[in-house]
């Protein structure tokens, strides 16, 4: 068995214009490792929802070779599709439907007998905290019962592999909150590996054991929220002087101790950044109290993944 349930080499998808020809995604590597929740990222016209209907087999690609869950992309598609779950952005279920009538009916496009689609539908519902809900209607149900449910239409095969789309879109905080624990449980419970899409960072940066970030086509990062962070040389420090007069000692101070740091001034407030704030505070208090410098004031500020998304991409990820 693979590590990974996904490894694709040069994908590439390419439409035909009036304009000329679109290169949509421009022959990408990726792998998503087994047992991971990866996160997906990219602004819209990145190439993201590109690249996921081609991975789920809704759109063929132009070039290139993928193994999603130990099949072959280009020669057997039907074997990809019995071994993935999609979960849709705008969800798969009928509002008229009764929900364990619609879950059956998904289970049966599997082949699954109807006394093991009710066993395993019933797990299932009980996982997501949906217990109760079998003879009631979809439209009955609130937005985030509904997002869930989506979640079971999309695990009742029990697919080694998930595509979530938008997961909580339109879902209120505590609603998202509440999606966020089951997605870590199909993970840890069930061992299911997910390939996240979405467009709030704080759901990347909360489920994403790793991060793959697209733009014009290309994968221009990949890695763990803190090492793509980490990669924007650390925290922000905000220095506030007592005089103005004390910047430029004080900046010289700071480029003594961290010759790689570019300090800003403006005035009596001085701005840089380094790799680890919390440790280096206590020195810098040191060094320039040593030299006779008085700080009323000092920030430090974590990068963020917004602060990543816009160094990589130069825009954020709702443009």
């Amino acid at each position: 068995m693979s590590d990974n349930v996904i490894e694709a080499r040069g994908l590439k998808r390419t439409y035909k214009t009036r304009a000329g020809v679109v290169e949509a995604v421009k022959g990408i590597d990726l792998t998503v490792a087994r047992g991971k929740i990866v996160g997906f990222l990219g602004p819209n016209g990145a190439g993201k929802s590109t690249t996921l209907k081609m991975l789920v087999t809704l759109l063929q690609p132009t070039a290139g070779e993928a193994t999603v869950v130990g099949c072959d992309l280009r020669r057997d598609p039907v074997g990809v599709r019995r071994r993935i779950g999609y979960v849709a952005q705008n969800g798969t279920t009928s509002p008229e439907a009764k929900v364990g009538l619609e879950i059956t009916s998904q289970a049966e496009l599997y082949g699954i007998a109807p006394a093991e689609s009710r066993k395993r539908a019933e797990e299932l519902l009980a996982a997501l905290d949906l217990e109760g809900v079998w003879n009631r209607t979809c439209g009955s149900l609130s937005g985030g019962q509904r997002r869930r449910l989506d979640i079971v239409m999309g695990l009742i095969h029990r697919p080694e592999l998930v595509f979530l789309d938008e997961p909580s879109t339109g879902l209120d905080p505590q609603s998202r909150a509440n999606l966020w624990a089951h997605v870590r449980a199909l993970r840890d419970r069930f061992g299911t590996t997910v390939l996240l899409t979405t467009h709030y960072m704080d759901e990347a940066d909360s489920l994403s054991d790793e991060l793959l970030v697209i733009d014009h086509g290309s994968i221009v990062a990949k890695g763990t929220s803190a090492a793509l962070k980490a990669g924007l040389r650390g925290d922000a420090m905000t220095l506030t002087l007592r005089r103005a007069q004390d910047a430029a000692p004080a900046a010289a101070a700071i480029t003594a101790t961290d010759p790689a740091a570019q300090v800003q001034t403006d005035g009596n407030i001085l701005r840089y950044q380094t790799p680890n704030g919390a440790t280096a505070l206590p020195g810098l208090i040191r060094d320039l109290t040593a030299v006779g410098i008085d700080p009323i004031g000092v920030e430090v500020a974590r990068p963020t993944l917004d602060d990543v998304f816009l160094t990589l991409t130069g825009r954020s990820l709702r443009d």
